[in-house]
């Protein structure tokens, strides 16, 4: 018999299917669970532009085609369509083992300056005064400790140093460790709170549950390391659930969306009318610390920062006004009539 022709032989069933290739790099190295579900969506993505064709018998046109599409015609941010580029470059690179080369005529979507939205420090306690418990414990560290929130999702009980008020973040933005400050207003309701997620694994345990996700291969080097309390997550899931990977039932830390809600809810019922979001409070965070005199490099190593020239962009709250510059009509040389006529009108008008 004759050999088969060369494309059923490129995609014999012998070999893995090509998302399962993909997954298998991914994990290999030790990406975040988020990337795999993003990388394999743009993959998907790229795959349906190119009318179902195998990656392998496409290459930098195609991905070039497909990337100006998302430019020109989707009209995706600058951040979305390196996202994409990534995970395009992921495929062929670590999946099908090609390097693509440099893709010219690529239209590169052009990324705005924006300024993070930072709160005022009326504005951050009116906010976490509409949380209660664990939600606002979450909030305080976001803001005092400076955490992201998958940092502070994926906070173990052993990283949590209260003898020297310190937290350890393990597995950082780029898989950085760090070490932020652990502040003095949430040690006693954080002790409060351990002690009632200790009762929780307690019951996990004796119902025959109570082992945590360990990163990396730690489960297989420590079997019974799962079932310790100093891997516990420090704000566990309400509920158990199936790990999509194994199949064993845990109880995984809260979900991110949870936080995310009830902040901008918070937000809203404080009356506060900026675009908040839960990482609006680290960006608070930073630019408070900075208002208040402390070293930028410092406040960069809070961070986790790579490069200092992330930091420096809070600096546009050092001041009053555009770069510390007074406005005419506050130096005294510009008269101004009165905007109310009396005392009456004054409570009326703020009342209103």
């Amino acid at each position: 018999m004759g050999q088969p022709p060369e494309s059923e032989r490129k995609f014999s069933p012998a070999q893995p299917r090509l998302l399962d290739r993909v997954r298998e790099a991914i994990r290999r190295k030790h990406y975040s669970r988020r990337t795999e579900e993003t990388y394999i969506h743009w993959i998907k993505r790229y795959i349906y532009f190119t009318g179902k064709r195998h990656p392998a018998e496409t290459g930098a046109r195609e991905v070039t085609a497909f990337l100006n599409h998302l430019a020109s015609e989707r009209h995706v941010a600058s951040a979305t369509q390196n996202q994409a580029l990534s995970a395009l470059l992921f495929l062929y690179k670590e999946a099908l083992g090609q390097a693509l080369p440099w893709l010219d005529g690529l239209d590169r979507a052009k990324r705005p300056v924006r300024l993070p939205v930072v709160l005022s420090e009326q504005e951050v306690l009116a906010l976490l005064a509409q949380l209660s418990g664990a939600k606002w414990l979450m909030a305080c560290l976001l803001y005092g400790a400076g955490l992201r929130l998958r940092e502070c999702l994926m906070l173990r009980v052993k990283d949590v140093d209260f003898a020297y008020r310190q937290i350890f973040v393990r597995e950082g933005k780029g898989g950085k460790d760090r070490i932020t400050m652990l502040p003095e207003a949430v040690i006693q309701p954080l002790h409060v709170h351990l002690g009632r997620v200790r009762v929780l694994h307690r019951r996990d345990v004796a119902e025959g549950y109570g082992e945590v996700w360990l990163p990396d291969a730690l489960s297989r080097k420590y079997p019974r390391a799962g079932y310790e309390w100093g891997w516990q997550f420090v704000f566990p899931s309400k509920h158990r659930s199936v790990d999509p990977e194994t199949g064993v039932i845990r109880r995984h830390h809260v979900y991110p969306d949870t936080l995310h809600r009830s902040v901008s809810n918070a937000a809203r019922e404080a009356g506060i009318y900026k675009p908040v979001s839960s990482h609006a409070l680290r960006h608070s965070f930073a630019s408070h610390l900075l208002r208040r005199g402390y070293d930028i490099r410092t406040v960069q190593e809070l961070l986790g920062h790579s490069d200092v020239s992330t930091t420096m962009i809070y600096t546009h709250v050092l001041d009053k006004g555009g770069r510390g510059v007074r406005s005419p009509l506050d130096t005294g040389q510009v008269g101004i009539p009165p905007v109310a006529k009396d005392a009456a009108e004054i409570r009326y008008l703020l009342a209103a």
